[in-house]
């Protein structure tokens, strides 16, 4: 579904693709890089699923839910072990360990090894097998999922907008985007090595990453820009997450004041999904004593 968003001036027409809708719990982004992995893991017989993340993950809740609803056991290697007893108080994890999913709590130390071999073996000699799914979800099943986003009604836009965590979703988007259409991402969090992991999977050249954007790193927000998604919805009744797609819609209307896109552009920002999040984040605002984001569960 893509729905139109009102903006204050006829250079360009904005519209909104809401990936968000697509499954009450397994939503945007994380659905499409889920389907073939899941088919894939069911191929080979895999009873188990286990993947990484950090404690607000979309991907740790995304695996958690679709493993449930498709018979599959869920492992969840999480960052931090200050987490280990605080799991009712992260939503989350909460909601995660009620789908079913059993958590490896590892220190930042050892998290950063998680692709190491070592590791994996020790969690299999623990847990039995599984069928492992890299943190965030990307790989090349993941990128063949993220191809079928765009749709052929999709071909009269002249820009595609996404928001870029590990570079999955948008490797797809490129890959399905037409010639005549120009790709641009929004990284959460700044770094070279972004562009670097699009081009393993991305076949075209027609895709530009914008890191103005990204307030400071990853997660990281203010309270203006918490008010801006309070404004975007209070108009539009299009909730936006504050982790990826809401910077993503905050950046292409900054580039529209600075007159980046030529007039008469029209101009789908996909909307990845992440709403669970939000009651994480709102727990973290509260901590500051910041305002909150108006919605979400």
């Amino acid at each position: 579904m893509n729905q139109q968003i009102p903006v204050l001036t006829d250079q360009c027409s904005l519209f909104i693709k809401r990936e968000d809708l697509i499954h009450p719990l397994v939503s945007g982004n994380k659905f499409r890089k889920l389907k073939y992995n899941l088919a894939e893991a069911k191929k080979q017989n895999h009873k188990q699923l286990l993947t990484f993340g950090g404690a607000f993950s979309n991907h740790i809740a995304a695996v958690a839910y679709a493993g449930k609803e498709n018979g599959f056991a869920t492992i969840g290697v999480i960052r931090g072990e200050e987490l280990i007893n605080k799991i009712k108080e992260n939503p989350t994890l909460a909601k995660a360990q009620k789908a079913g999913m059993q958590f490896v709590f590892l220190n930042r130390e050892q998290y950063r090894d998680k692709e190491n071999q070592v590791l994996l073996n020790r969690l299999k000699l623990l847990y039995g097998d599984f069928y492992l799914i890299p943190e965030g979800g990307t790989n090349a099943l993941a990128v063949q999922g993220c191809e079928e986003i765009l749709t052929s009604q999709d071909a009269v836009f002249d820009y595609i907008c996404c928001a870029v965590g590990t570079g999955g979703t948008i490797a797809g988007i490129i890959n399905s985007a037409k010639p005549h259409q120009k790709v641009l991402g929004f990284p959460a969090l700044k770094g070279d090595f972004l562009s670097n992991d699009i081009r393993k999977f991305a076949k075209n050249s027609n895709w530009e990453l914008i890191s103005d954007f990204t307030f400071g790193g990853y997660a990281k927000v203010t309270p203006d820009y918490i008010a801006f998604l309070n404004i975007i919805y209070q108009s539009t009744k299009i909730p936006l997450d504050p982790v990826y797609t809401g910077k993503m819609v905050f950046g292409v209307l900054q580039l529209m004041e600075r007159n980046y896109f030529s007039q008469h552009s029209k101009i789908l920002l996909i909307h990845t999904g992440g709403m669970q999040g939000i009651k994480g984040m709102n727990q973290l605002l509260s901590k500051r004593g910041w305002p909150q984001i108006a919605y979400g569960d």
